[in-house]
């Protein structure tokens, strides 16, 4: 599936990329209001792809009506400036009936033009989390919804993305609740994605949301002692401009709700994804600049 907004071309070309794919996927494009004609040339186009058009920008919620209006078993994400490469969904669907206990698998992320690996890859190759002995590659605490597919079970009763992150780092606080519910997080070489970045983007917007959705994340679901040394560490490595100051008041005009929804994740996940932390503080990948 796939959500876009305010991108039409880009949209047009990654659902015709994903009709070229051998699987011949069923395709549901969710559009969050764009009002560029979005809609209508996807609908022109391509009669056999289920748009929806929403009125408003849901971010990473359109994900979950896209998942709701699919009955398969899994559902490849997708974004409007990302596609799948031949034979890596027919791979993905093949591990999922394989091991029952996969909840998501990460693909490997190519970065176009230019053909190399996106900086999160090495991370997602060397991810600290440790693997009980039956996954097919690494495990991994988090994951990126342009470049996965979910077991669609396990999605719908972790509850989807949150309405209240938006978009912007909201994989990382369902990933935490997959992982709280029994299932496992993968990463698999062998299946790729390729990512060319949209132009049409707003770096500030998305680094203010950022900022504000790991702060959220932390204190909904990380014990008190390692929430304050992440805050601290934010604090220490985020720019200091308006767009940081800015994402801070945000995410403080969320403490009432974070008061009522706070729920720290079991001990053992904590425990298991606790070396998540050195690696997020090296990491290349998780820069909120912009």
């Amino acid at each position: 599936m796939v959500i876009t907004w305010n991108r039409c071309p880009e949209a047009v070309a990654a659902v015709a990329r994903l009709h070229e794919l051998p699987e011949r996927p069923r395709v549901v494009l969710v559009d969050n209001g764009s009002t560029d004609g979005t809609a209508e040339a996807v609908r022109s186009r391509f009669p056999d792809v289920d748009v929806v058009a929403l009125s408003e920008n849901l971010g990473a919620v359109a994900r979950n009506i896209g998942v709701r209006r699919l009955g398969t078993p899994y559902v490849a994400f997708c974004d409007d400036d990302t596609w799948w490469e031949p034979g890596s969904l027919r791979l993905a669907a093949e591990l999922l009936e394989a091991y029952p206990g996969i909840g998501v698998l990460n693909a490997r992320i190519i970065v176009e033009p230019g053909g190399h690996d996106d900086p999160v890859v090495e991370e997602l190759r060397d991810s600290p989390v440790p693997a009980p002995d039956w996954l097919p590659g690494p495990a991994l605490g988090s994951f990126l919804a342009g470049a996965s597919v979910i077991r669609r079970s396990a999605f719908l009763a972790a509850g989807g993305f949150s309405s209240r992150l938006w978009l912007g780092g909201e994989e990382e606080l369902l990933a935490t609740d997959v992982l709280s519910a029994g299932w496992e997080l993968c990463y698999r070489e062998d299946m790729v994605v390729h990512h060319r970045a949209s132009p049409v983007r707003d770096a500030r917007l998305r680094r203010r949301v950022g900022i504000r959705n790991t702060l959220w994340f932390t204190w909904l679901r990380r014990p008190l002692a390692p929430a304050l040394r992440r805050t601290a560490f934010l604090a220490r490595t985020v720019p200091r401009d308006r767009t940081s100051a800015l994402a801070v008041l945000d995410a403080v005009r969320g403490v009432p709700w974070l008061v009522t929804q706070r729920r720290p994740r079991p001990a053992e996940v904590e425990s298991r994804l606790a070396p998540l932390d050195a690696a997020q503080r090296r990491s290349r990948a998780r820069r909120y600049v912009g």
